[in-house]
């Protein structure tokens, strides 16, 4: 074969395998195949693991779309309702919440920060930090929110030490060297939101506040404290309830450091190769994604996971557009987005362009993310388990991120009307369940507001979960319905509120999860779930106490149905050593001690009326079960 020939048909291998070997999942639109094509070319060309991308036209979200593999050792395929770190992205939530509690009147932009006369004067532990730069005094909310508060990170800071406690590659931000901020501030390991911003306030300023702008992680931190401070309650719970919540978003957390802690459907982040002692002190070296920074100190700057519809549902929130309501009103949008003095392309919070384009980027080792809302009504969020460091590619990367969405829109001819973003706001609750037997249990509920609702059950904890786009049969008969995965089977799917499941194992623990659904018009008839907050319930299923053994020929009992008192008849056959009294729980209410007895006599008169058991066992444990119904007298 010609070598020419041999080129271009490896090359042409190349681009198939890149292009064509990540799984898709989401629902598909057809008109939108080239996005697809291009998301997988991009992933093929910078080895992303997985990545997840929801996309709004006009305020419906129009396109939610997944790739790859959600665990390192690419047995999960990455779907839409994974979550991912959002990394700075998380910058965006915490300028949303410091506008709000602006907009509410509980706080100023102009307000100081610092000092005897700042928000910060009453706090614990930051405002004993040691202050020598009395510049640090004039610092206000606005410098944090546009980076002009003074510090700049590029400017090397640390020693160039040989022990472990530094951070080697130079610059100053404290986030990257957890072990020297510890060992400066005589604090505790892993290091503290409050160690980071004492160390840096310690160090003085390199700038005048609002004079220069240098993008800063431990501003946005303070500006997390001071959110603290202002609304007494954690930077976390703040932003659930008053950011979050009213838009029905329960899929967003702050992030834990350690693979094992990660959140239900998180995904696993896929490093670079680069290791760090830990963050904990332990002398262990880690992969810097997990346990290298401390993430759980990162809240206010970079601590956020979440899904990729989430963000745009939280994006279309704020847009300044009418198609969805806004939960900051038009001159907070405005206040918010409004380019600095010291940068014309960043605002409070976002990148802003003079088109009126406001995005933001995040990244740290295993995780890269970008979030924009165009002047066009379309927003966007993409989330990727694995980031580009190599100095050649990084700008490539960044740059063709950037362009995937815009590209993605320009090719794009026929988008959807149905909107994905109107799964159902609330649960099912108050489930309960009720004990018919030893082999079924009926589950009730109090609807949530979907139009319909899924039933799941296991023998082992809940582990899969529906998938958008797609309606599950189910059976009330244990196992007879659509396995999910992992023997997670669809028990009940429909309207209703209760079910009686059958063909259960005495003496077994089950567990119960239900999960609300929508499927209408407006949602083009794809079944939307509800994946959070969905309640489950463990119940253990009676002891059997229907015993079929030809014994239970040998055993007499009379009258049946009883007032008062029974006999038990035994023949030579059985004679037995202990009569139990069970009720319908399968909870032993009284227990007969006996010596090998033919016959006895139960007194019934004080038990109340309804079923019972009536269970003789032997010496050598076999068991003869017969049902009594007590009457009144």
């Amino acid at each position: 074969m010609d070598d020419r020939y041999k080129f271009f048909l490896i090359l042409l291998l190349s681009t198939i395998n890149s292009t064509f070997s990540y799984t898709q999942t989401g629902i598909q639109v057809p008109g939108m195949s080239t996005c697809d094509q291009k998301f997988r070319t991009f992933l093929g060309t910078y080895s992303i693991p997985g990545a997840s991308i929801a996309m709004t036209k006009n305020g419906k979200l129009v396109y939610l779309r997944a790739f790859g593999f959600a665990n390192a050792a690419k047995t999960e395929v990455t779907q839409p309702h994974h979550l991912f770190r959002i990394a700075s992205v998380s910058k965006p939530i915490t300028a949303i919440s410091i506008i709000k509690l602006v907009e509410e009147n509980k706080l100023k932009l102009n307000d100081l920060v610092f000092g005897p006369t700042g928000i910060l004067k009453d706090h614990p532990i930051i405002s004993k930090a040691k202050i020598t730069d009395n510049r640090i005094f004039s610092i206000t909310v606005q410098h944090l929110l546009e980076h002009s508060a003074g510090w700049n990170r590029d400017i090397d800071c640390f020693p160039n030490p040989t022990s472990p406690y530094t951070y080697k590659r130079g610059g100053c931000d404290p986030i990257a060297a957890p072990l020297h901020v510890t060992r400066i501030t005589n604090t505790t390991n892993p290091v503290s939101e409050e160690a980071l911003i004492t160390f840096l306030l310690e160090k003085g300023l390199n700038f005048a506040p609002g004079t220069d702008y240098a993008y800063s992680n431990i501003g946005y931190l303070v500006l997390g404290e001071i959110i603290e401070v202002i609304s007494k309650m954690s930077y976390e719970d703040f932003v659930k309830a008053t950011i979050l919540e009213p838009l029905h978003i329960c899929d967003m957390h702050l992030a834990r450091n350690l693979l094992k802690d990660k959140q239900e459907r998180e995904v696993e982040y896929i490093g670079n190769g680069g290791t760090s002692p830990s963050c904990y002190g332990n002398g262990i070296n880690v992969p810097w994604e997990y346990g290298g920074f401390n993430i759980e100190a990162m809240d206010a700057h970079g601590g956020w996971i979440a899904t990729a519809s989430d963000l745009v549902k939280l994006i279309v929130s704020i847009d300044g557009f009418t198609t969805k309501p806004d939960i900051l009103n038009a001159t907070s949008v405005i206040t918010m987005t409004k380019a600095s003095l010291r940068n014309p392309n960043y605002a409070k919070g976002w990148a802003v362009n003079s088109a009126n384009n406001w995005w933001h980027t995040g990244a740290l080792d295993g995780t890269a993310s970008f979030i924009c809302r165009s002047n066009s009504q379309y927003t966007w969020a993409i989330l990727l388990n694995k980031r580009v460091i190599d100095a050649q590619q990084s700008a490539s990367f960044w740059t063709e991120l950037d362009a995937l969405p815009w590209d993605c829109i320009s090719t794009n001819t026929a988008w959807p009307t149905y909107d994905l973003m109107l799964n159902p706001s609330t649960q099912s609750s108050n489930i309960t369940s009720t004990k018919t037997g030893n082999t079924a249990i009926t589950l009730s509920w109090t609807k949530g507001n979907g139009t319909h609702r899924l039933l799941l059950a296991s023998t082992k904890e809940i582990t899969e979960f529906p998938l958008d786009g797609k309606e599950y049969s189910a059976d009330s008969s244990f196992a007879a319905g659509t396995n999910l995965g992992n023997q997670n089977y669809a028990i009940y799917n429909g309207t209703g509120s209760s079910v009686t499941v059958k063909n259960l194992v005495p003496n077994t623990k089950y567990y119960f999860k239900i999960l609300e659904y929508n499927k209408t018009n407006a949602t083009g008839n794809h079944a939307l779930y509800k994946l959070c907050e969905a309640p489950t319930i463990a119940i253990q299923t009676l002891t059997s106490v229907i015993d079929q053994s030809p014994l239970e020929d040998q055993v007499k009992i009379y009258p049946n149905p009883s007032s008062q008192n029974i006999k038990i008849i035994t023949t030579q056959k059985f004679t037995h050593t202990s009569v139990s009294i069970i009720n319908q729980t399968g909870s032993v209410i009284e227990k007969i001690e006996s010596k090998n007895s033919k016959d006895s006599n139960i007194e019934m008169s004080d038990y109340k009326s309804g079923l019972y058991f009536i269970q003789l066992q032997d010496s050598i444990g076999n068991k003869v079960t017969k049902k009594i119904i007590k009457i009144e007298p």
